[in-house]
């Protein structure tokens, strides 16, 4: 997965990365706390991390930490929606 959605956007799900993603790979639902990005999908351009207005997308690689976890998170989120 090249881009993390992680938890700066629980709380705030501001669109701007949906906009501009050119693969339309970042999904959310009403009831989740964020937005999280497809792993299977996702083609590495940052489009989504320049456009986050909290900088909460960032490259798995530069994830360090506890925020290493957002890996597993986004990822998750597609295995248990019925979404593209």
């Amino acid at each position: 997965m090249p881009y993390v959605i992680t938890e700066p956007c629980i709380g705030v799900k501001d669109a701007s990365c949906v906009d501009v993603c050119p693969v339309d790979c970042i999904h959310t639902t009403d009831d989740a706390p964020q937005y999280y990005i497809n792993p299977d999908q996702c083609i590495d351009c940052a489009a989504c991390e320049l456009a986050c207005p909290v900088s909460a997308i960032a490259h798995d690689a530069s994830l360090e930490g506890d925020m290493r976890r957002y890996i597993e998170i986004n990822a998750n989120f597609y295995r248990s929606q019925a979404l593209p």
